[in-house]
């Protein structure tokens, strides 16, 4: 039975566009937008109407870099697919890709068989996966072209985690020769590790086992070295690069020297480099371990650099990296040893929000927000225009936004389920009021309505952000 969900009334801004229109939803998708007042608008009938007066209707945000119940130093990350895609509805996303994990000497298709498991039937929203290879050899690089056409079209590699993820110089050659025939993209986690390795054990010997240090053997340079090799790798290999998490300015200039050449490389950074910082990790007691993840915080004067870069189109992508660890129990597994702390943060369901401050603080416009949030990972990660915009014949993931209303951010009313929140007690302007995933509502005037199993597993075609 055909159902019919009108819009009205309200600011519709896309990554191109800001437009006083009506909006009308038909079996789940955008079916037609037409200006408030026009005859086309005034002669439409609808199941359900919207009133967005006054409100911004937006694409609802695509999170490209999440990893719920990612196992990492002896735990998991808290957050179930169910949670942490409830989670993310209430931040205004509506589809999220997270990364299948390959264990070492075991195939492609076992880690994404597993994945598989874990979200269905779980998640309230959309989703889909990327691939991380932890062993890269003749039988996985096959397996990478049976994942593209089966929708898995991009694949994580680490130059960093010696031991867990590390891929050397090599591995990461043959895969990037592979994804150049293939038509798959290459997400690099861009620090040298085995340099990283040696700063940890001399840290550790000398009595440095406080959190804060995390962020002092993890250096800039030690990113932007990985960074530039992992853009010269990909230039032999004639191959696409999506560096992930940049947090550091010597980073962010060697993607935008890159570029300048007129590369194929792509660069995403997260909140957590936007707006937090060293200041952070060096929190007194152990909480600086609520803010130890990888790439880590840097500096506050690195900061410039990145909306820099996303002003400029250096950097493309603001995905969040989602992956929460609780203070208690979890991060306290490295009390007196700050290698042994779990790394990561969480962050699904501040993302949209803290843009929107962004927008309000002059670092970026309207629709670049929307850009870098929910049309540039959709192109780049094969789901645009399913995904990403607000447009005849995409999916109703639609986002009604309030600009005005104000909040403070905090672990006792956020969704996620984690006992901490990386922004605690921050106050920002603008908040969702409702939200509908494939034009069914998630989020009702602040209330969730959805459920799990309403998200489906979305297959993704190859990058879409060249040329």
């Amino acid at each position: 039975m055909s159902t019919r969900t009108l819009i009205r009334g309200g600011l519709v801004i896309t990554a191109a566009d800001e437009t006083h229109a009506d909006v009308l939803i038909e079996d789940g998708r955008i079916a037609a937008l037409a200006a408030h007042g026009s005859s086309p608008a005034q002669s439409w009938t609808a199941d359900r109407t919207i009133d967005a007066t006054g409100k911004y209707v937006i694409p609802g945000g695509v999170d490209a870099h999440t990893h719920m119940e990612l196992p990492f130093g002896g735990t998991f990350a808290s957050d179930t697919f169910e949670s942490g895609t409830r989670a993310a509805a209430w931040g205004g996303t509506t589809t999220i890709v997270d990364f299948a994990v390959q264990s070492p000497g075991h195939a492609l298709r076992e880690g994404l068989d597993a994945w598989y498991a874990k979200a269905d039937g779980q998640c309230a929203i959309d989703y889909g996966f990327h691939m991380i290879l932890s062993d890269v050899n003749e039988h996985s690089l096959k397996e990478m072209d049976l994942l593209v056409e089966e929708g898995i079209t991009s694949f994580k590699l680490f130059m960093a985690y010696p031991g867990v993820f590390y891929s050397d110089d090599g591995q990461i050659l043959r895969a990037m020769q592979r994804s150049a025939s293939n038509g798959g993209l290459i997400m690099m986690h861009a620090e040298n590790g085995i340099a990283i390795d040696v700063l940890v054990e001399q840290a550790l010997a000398a009595g440095r086992t406080d959190p804060r240090y995390h962020g002092e053997v993890r250096r800039a340079l030690l990113e932007a070295e990985a960074t530039h090799r992992a853009i010269q790798l990909a230039r032999v290999a004639g191959a696409p690069l999506y560096v992930v998490h940049v947090s550091a300015q010597e980073a962010v200039e060697e993607l935008t020297a890159a570029r300048d050449k007129g590369l194929p490389v792509f660069g995403e950074t997260c909140p957590q480099y936007l707006f937090l910082s060293t200041d952070n990790l060096a929190e007194p007691g152990f909480e600086g371990a609520k803010y130890v993840c990888s790439t880590p915080l840097r500096p506050a004067e690195h900061q410039a650099a990145l909306w820099r870069g996303l002003r400029s189109n250096d950097l493309q992508v603001v995905s969040t990296d989602h992956c929460p660890f609780c203070f208690v129990g979890q991060k306290e597994l490295g009390r007196g040893d700050f290698s042994k702390i779990p790394n990561g943060l969480p962050g699904v369901e501040n993302r949209m929000d803290l843009l929107h401050q962004a927008v309000l603080d002059g670092h970026i416009s309207r629709r670049r927000w929307i850009e870098i949030a929910c049309a540039s990972p959709a192109r780049m990660f094969g789901l645009y225009p399913k995904k990403g915009t607000i447009a005849p014949g995409a999916d109703a993931d639609v986002v009604i936004y309030d600009p005005h209303a104000e909040q403070t951010i905090s672990a006792e009313t956020h969704h996620m389920n984690v006992d901490y929140s990386a922004y605690e007690g921050r106050r920002i302007t603008g908040r969702v009021e409702t939200v509908l995933s494939r034009g069914e509502p998630v989020i009702t005037e602040r209330e969730f309505t959805g459920r799990s199993g309403h998200g489906i597993y979305t297959p993704r075609a190859t990058i879409q952000y060249l040329g």
